[in-house]
């Protein structure tokens, strides 16, 4: 029998919206929050996204979707609540990583990176919190990154969406908090997915580790562990925050 503690990361008769489901940090997540019994809306740019709304025990709703679209969110929105009724959760993980010289940044590059990974998160909290607000509140989970707290080189147009992130999850805490609606951000260290593995393979992977005290990367499984946590009953006092998971790289 579950304990109460035990029960308070229980997500039956939730419903949790999940950005960039089809891979990575996203799927991880996905999984996790299906064991824990929601009901998943996975929005993803990739196909990919159909088999994995398949794969996971549960109802689930996927739709293939680029969230740097504001009409394909609102849509995405719209069939959410068409199908649930109503968006308990939303986990705004959806992101790029375009890396350059800051003299050498293009219009493309800036413009792609604050698309997807600041206006999109936003016109989606903007959206869902306009539905949690008419069911008596809800949690949002912003992915950041280290990059939103420290400098790091050839991360410019990267380095400022995460900080404008972390200052767009304050505001949101401040407006919506008497609504019943949480607002809080993950910023990882390099995580070990697909896409993580190939880029900090060999000699840079090992010089960077060497930086982090912890001497490793995350595993996508802690970041989704975190993400349990801020829409757990257990943290419902808990908004604004920005919870750094980077085996105390940011603190020397």
């Amino acid at each position: 029998m579950a304990t109460t503690f035990e029960a308070g990361f229980r997500l039956d008769g939730k419903v949790a919206l999940v950005t960039g489901a089809a891979a990575g940090i996203g799927y991880a997540i996905s999984e996790l929050f299906a064991a824990q019994g929601a009901r998943l809306v996975l929005l993803d740019l990739s196909e990919e996204v159909q088999n994995v709304a398949q794969k996971l025990p549960g109802d689930h709703l996927a739709i293939p979707c680029n969230v740097a679209e504001n009409a394909q969110i609102q849509a995405a929105v719209d069939k959410a609540v068409e199908k649930y009724g109503k968006i308990d959760i939303l986990v705004n993980n959806a992101g790029v990583a375009l890396l350059n010289k800051a003299t050498e940044v293009t219009e493309k590059e800036w413009d792609t990176t604050m698309a997807v990974n600041l206006r999109a998160p936003f016109f989606l909290a903007q959206a869902v919190a306009r539905v949690m607000a008419k069911n008596g509140g809800g949690q949002i989970v912003n992915m950041a990154s280290q990059a939103s707290v420290i400098a790091l080189d050839r991360h410019v147009a990267y380095c400022a969406s995460k900080a404008a992130i972390v200052s767009m999850t304050e505001v949101l805490a401040i407006e919506w908090a008497r609504a019943g609606i949480t607002v809080n951000a993950i910023s990882p260290t390099v995580v070990e997915t697909a896409l993580g593995k190939k880029a900090w393979a060999g000699e840079v992977g090992e010089a960077m580790k060497q930086k982090i005290p912890v001497g490793r990367f995350a595993q996508p499984e802690e970041i989704a562990s975190a993400a349990l946590y801020l829409v757990s009953e257990h943290t419902r006092i808990m908004t604004g925050a920005n919870v750094v998971i980077d085996g105390g790289y940011t603190i020397q």
